[in-house]
């Protein structure tokens, strides 16, 4: 892993976004990532919709069964979701974040490590049955349709911290 900036605290605003939303095992959940992009980016060209940056938002996280995950872009404005996809926004705040190439799972554990190390606190509700997170996401700063090598994408990772 190549740590390019962070980990950091940023504050953003609320940012527009279109998604879908599954239900899915952790150990199958980036298989499925990249097929509900790929149906995500099929539905905006459909549409002629610019979008920028992809995300994988995990929104209830339960390592030893099922993950509540959102495939998502962002948008400019909000639109009207249609079928499957929804229109949400990712929640204004401060958050931690750290931006790399390679691996999400390095990634992740290096930045709830350095949460820990500064006594800050997430915004999330633990529970038994999955952690639920106010935000908490992966942004893919390299669009995934051009660079194939999953070890090669700019990763931003983001979790929101507690008000």
């Amino acid at each position: 892993m190549n740590i390019l900036d962070g980990p950091s605290v940023v504050r953003h605003p609320e940012r527009h976004t279109a998604g879908i939303r599954l239900v899915t095992g952790f150990r199958g959940m980036f298989a499925v990532r990249d097929q509900l992009m790929k149906e995500l980016y099929a539905w905006l060209d459909d549409r002629g919709i610019s979008h920028g940056e992809t995300f994988l938002r995990l929104h209830v996280v339960a390592m030893e069964s099922d993950m509540e995950i959102e495939v998502g872009v962002l948008l400019d404005k909000p639109l009207d979701g249609d079928g499957r996809v929804t229109a949400g926004v990712l929640p204004a705040g401060d958050y931690a974040t750290l931006r790399f190439i390679g691996n999400t799972r390095r990634g992740s554990g290096e930045l709830l490590n350095w949460i820990r190390a500064g006594d800050r606190r997430m915004d999330v509700d633990e529970n038994p049955a999955g952690d639920r997170f106010g935000a908490r996401y992966e942004m893919y700063l390299t669009d995934p349709r051009t660079e194939r090598m999953k070890t090669r994408w700019q990763i931003e990772i983001g979790i929101r911290l507690e008000r």
